[in-house]
């Protein structure tokens, strides 16, 4: 109800404004209510993890991890924050993100603007939240790809003792070059190196901290079949499906449809729920799928289980329903 009021004042704001205003408010309620426990449905158990519900924040809300208390208060069984670098950066020029009401969609460039993986890992120490955190990883827009996986391990390094489970973000469309590390060869060097230094930070800290994957949805059957084999043969422990998509098919027409960027929301929803069937075919349920993209309502999130994902998160879908959409998935998907 309390959203219902809200929207029409969000949505007179230009889409990023209303994001930095939900964020600081989501901060603001964090600090001031008590911590808040997860709506508990049918605890599910993935990655070795035990999950209250299946629904979860998307990484790129909360990229600090500056409102994960806050957000905790929506319910998700498990946050994930991010995308973080080694070093801040400011990301793509402004105007940056749009909204595409007529067919529930958001174009963003943002360009992985954060305040560095030092900020974040701070702002994690100092959360309430107990509950299952992801933390998602990328690389400095000015990192050449070929020392990309630099990046990577740096930001693994420091962010392994504070997360539940770690992503490798290799899908972003807004990061130039960023979608060739998931060609073939590529990952099979970045994934290689992951492994060991996941082996590596497992022995130093006593605690194994579960691997996951982020891909596109914009991928050939083959590429998907390559990517499949590649997790299996690197031991990874999770795979995310979707991003964003950089097809334009679904908004032809659209105001800002034109924009450049990753499109997520509604438009994207049957492309990501295709990969999702894809891998579960691939991996044959050798490791667990968690579900991204276009989820909007409850049957949105069953159809995403139902495709072969263990988890479902959400992102768009909040700017469009609010909090109440966490709820009606938990129940779909219990």
């Amino acid at each position: 109800m309390l959203y219902n009021i809200a929207r029409p004042l969000l949505f007179s704001l230009d889409a990023e404004t209303a994001h930095e205003f939900t964020l600081a408010s989501l901060h603001l309620a964090g600090r001031v209510l008590p911590a808040a426990k997860p709506t508990v449905a049918e605890p599910v158990e993935v990655m070795g993890l035990s999950f209250p519900n299946r629904i979860g924040l998307a990484a790129g809300l909360d990229k600090n991890g500056e409102a994960i208390d806050g957000l905790a208060l929506i319910g998700f069984g498990f946050i994930e924050i991010g995308t973080i670098t080694p070093r801040p950066q400011p990301g793509n020029p402004r105007p940056r993100m749009f909204r595409l009401p007529e067919v529930r969609g958001i174009i963003n460039r943002m360009g992985f603007n954060n305040h560095g993986v030092d900020t974040l890992v701070a702002n994690v120490q100092h959360a309430k939240f107990k509950g299952i955190l992801g933390i998602n990883i990328g690389k400095n827009f000015d990192t050449p790809i070929e020392n990309a996986a630099d990046d990577y391990l740096i930001c693994l390094d420091k962010v392994y003792a504070h997360a539940s489970y770690v992503t490798v973000n290799i899908s972003s469309p807004n990061t130039k070059n960023l979608r060739q590390l998931q060609g073939e060869s590529e990952l099979d060097d970045l994934l290689g190196k992951l492994k060991a230094a996941q082996t590596r930070l497992a022995d130093t800290h006593g605690r194994y901290v579960p691997l996951t994957l982020k891909i596109a949805p914009d991928l050939e059957p083959e590429q998907v079949i390559n990517i499949a084999d590649a997790l299996r043969r690197h031991r990874i422990d999770g795979v995310i499906a979707t991003n964003t998509t950089i097809s334009r098919d679904k908004v032809q027409g659209i105001r800002y449809g034109e924009q450049q960027g990753g499109l997520s929301g509604a438009p994207v929803f049957e492309a990501s729920t295709a990969v999702v069937r894809q891998l579960a075919q691939a991996l044959g349920g050798e490791l667990p799928i968690i579900a991204a993209g276009g989820v909007l309502d409850g049957r949105g999130a069953k159809a995403k289980i139902d495709a072969g994902a263990s988890l479902v998160q959400l992102y768009s879908g909040l700017v469009y329903r609010g909090p109440a959409l966490v709820r009606e998935c938990v129940r779909a998907t219990s």
